[in-house]
Order: C-alpha cells, then sequence, then structure tokens
C-alpha cells in the first residue's frame, strides 16, 4: 500500500507541476501578444516626423540639430519614466571630438551618445542591447538632409520598443533581463558612437546576451515593390545559432514577415554587415542582428522625408523587432554563442 501511495501521489505531483509549467508558458505568450498590440502606428509617424523635421537640420554629428534630436530622445525617457544608464550624464554618455578623427574624415565636434536602461527581474546582470544610430548628414548647399529613413525609423522604433517594455513593466510583467536602449551618434561618419561605447562600455560585454540593431527600417526597396511584408536580417548566424533560430521561431509565431538575407552572405559585394552599428558588437564576440529595409532613391539625399516613409510596412517590422527583444530578455536560459 505506501509504494502505491506514493506512486500515487508523485503522479499526481508531476500532472500538476505540468500544468503550471505549460500555463506559464501560455501567460508569456499572451503577455507577448498583448504587448505586441501596444505598438501604435501613430507614435511611428509623431516620432520620425519630428526627428526628420527642418528644424533637426539634418542631425549632423556634433553640430545644432544632432543636439536637438538628443535632447528629444532624452526627454522622451525621462517622459516615460525610464531610467538613464548608469554612467551617463542624464541619459548622456559624451563621444570626444578626437575619439572621431580619422583618415580622410571631416573633422567633428563632441557629441553625444543617449543611452536608457531598464533592469532585469530575474537575470539584471545579463544584457541586451537595442540600437540605432540617431545622427544623419546634416546639410549641404542649402538644403537639409533630413534623414528620415536614415535612421529616424531605426530612432523611432528603440522609442516605441522602449515605452512599451517600460509599460510592461508598470504592469508587472518587466523583462528578466537588462535592456539597454542605445541611440548611437556619428555613425554616418565611422560607427563611432558604437565604437566607444563598445571600448568604455557601461554594462559588460561578456555580459551582453545581445545585440539588436535598427538602421532603415521605413521604406522598401526595388526588389521588394509590390510587398512592404519583408525585412533584411543580417549577422543573426555569425556568431549564434541560437540567436537565428529565436529569430525564426518568434517571426513565425508573431508576425510572419519575409526575412531576406541577401546581405547576410559573407560574399555581400555591398558588405552590408560591416556598415552598420551592430558591427562594433560583433567584433567584440557579442550575437547580432541587423534589421533593415535596403536602399532607395532617396538614400543619403535631401529628399528623404518623412511623408515617404511607409508606416504600414514599418509597423509590423517594428513588432518583429519588439518580439525578438521580448524573447531574448525573457527567455529561462541565455541564447550560446557558437563554438
Amino acid at each position: 500500500m505506501k509504494h502505491s501511495n506514493i506512486y500515487i501521489f508523485i503522479s499526481f505531483f508531476f500532472i500538476i507541476s505540468s500544468f503550471g509549467q505549460k500555463n506559464n508558458r501560455n501567460v508569456k505568450n499572451t503577455d507577448l501578444t498583448h504587448y505586441l498590440k501596444q505598438i501604435e502606428k501613430e507614435n511611428l509617424i509623431t516620432h520620425v516626423t519630428t526627428l526628420a523635421a527642418d528644424e533637426m537640420e539634418g542631425r549632423r554629428t556634433g553640430e545644432t540639430g544632432q543636439k536637438k534630436a538628443a535632447a528629444y530622445i532624452r526627454d522622451f525617457y525621462e517622459l516615460q519614466n525610464i531610467s538613464a544608464a548608469k554612467g551617463t550624464s542624464n541619459y548622456y554618455q559624451k563621444v570626444p571630438s578626437e575619439f572621431m578623427q580619422r583618415a580622410f574624415s571631416p573633422t567633428l565636434s563632441d557629441s553625444e551618445n543617449v543611452i536608457a536602461f531598464i533592469k532585469g527581474s530575474e537575470f539584471p546582470d545579463q544584457y541586451i542591447v537595442l540600437s540605432a544610430h540617431y545622427d544623419h548628414i546634416g546639410m549641404a548647399n542649402g538644403e537639409i538632409y533630413n534623414g528620415a529613413d536614415d535612421n529616424a525609423s531605426g530612432t523611432t522604433a528603440v522609442l516605441e520598443i522602449a515605452r512599451v517594455f517600460q509599460k510592461a513593466v508598470k504592469e508587472g510583467k518587466g523583462p528578466k533581463r537588462s535592456v539597454i536602449f542605445l541611440h548611437c551618434t556619428g555613425e554616418e561618419y565611422g560607427l563611432h558612437g558604437s565604437r566607444f561605447y563598445t571600448q568604455y562600455p557601461l554594462y559588460p560585454l561578456e555580459q551582453t546576451i545581445a545585440n539588436l540593431n535598427v538602421d532603415m527600417i521605413g521604406r522598401i526597396d526595388d526588389k521588394h515593390i509590390g510587398t512592404g511584408d519583408y525585412i533584411y536580417l543580417v549577422g543573426a548566424d555569425r556568431l549564434s545559432k541560437d540567436l537565428h533560430n529565436l529569430s525564426e521561431a518568434t517571426n513565425k509565431k508573431y508576425t510572419n514577415l519575409i526575412l531576406d538575407y541577401t546581405y547576410n552572405d559573407p560574399n555581400d559585394r555591398e558588405m552590408i554587415y560591416y556598415r552598420s552599428d551592430h558591427y562594433n558588437f560583433a567584433k567584440n564576440n557579442v550575437p547580432a542582428i541587423f534589421y533593415y529595409n535596403g536602399t532607395h532613391a532617396d538614400y543619403h539625399k535631401p529628399t528623404d522625408t518623412s511623408d515617404k516613409i511607409m508606416y504600414d510596412a514599418m509597423l509590423p517590422r517594428v513588432q518583429l523587432i519588439f518580439a525578438t527583444l521580448w524573447e531574448l530578455a525573457n527567455s529561462n536560459k541565455p541564447i550560446k554563442r557558437n563554438n
């Protein structure tokens, strides 16, 4: 009789435990689905329109327009009650002029990365960086290079994702891992802001699980005319098959976009993998995904304006990035680097 009772008790215990585990997974998935719907197209329009306005003067590194954009980003985080990253001066990480000096490059004045932070509830010393550069190339010949797609679109994605993550925090659904919201300066002139951060990290790179970098996600390139339901992904499998698999599974479950890996080809002639801020993380052995819509006729021209952003195409891209960040931040085990 004793053995029989113990067997019944153990069986009952495992049934209850199994139900609890399944239920916890369902709750987690329900949370993600719920917050995915909180990403608002109207907010995307507001941020892009503001950051790419003539008043920002093209956001050239170290100049007045870039300072205005930095202040706009900082004020947004203050309004959302999202903390400044440690080691910053009111969200600003100074990037000095001398750090950005390179042969055949223009002399740039002192600039700033803008960095906010949400602390993880269970694994606070494991970090995920969501990044986008907010600078552009300024003005020339009396014309403003507004940089709506490059990269007000990516900057906007980071701001809106941060807002929804903070909403989850306020509702008791904050991330298990810490999330760093990194707005890089000086990208257009040599990936300076991300290079500075990775040389002088505010949080240890060896404890940084992944970098998701967003640069140009508001338009459609010639290859995809007629459909906006795609995004180029670059780098996901270079350092971590786990990151690639998580990205694929997340898209399949929540957004079902066409994931185009054209520029992830090691033989890519445009060398896209080396041309945005994720690369400074990758070369420091931090697995990274670069989200990108490809080039278009207005790339690096005064005609890259906010009225040309395709917000209906941009929205699901932001949702994919949000969902991927959520899964990275809330998984029970961190992704592994390749051996």
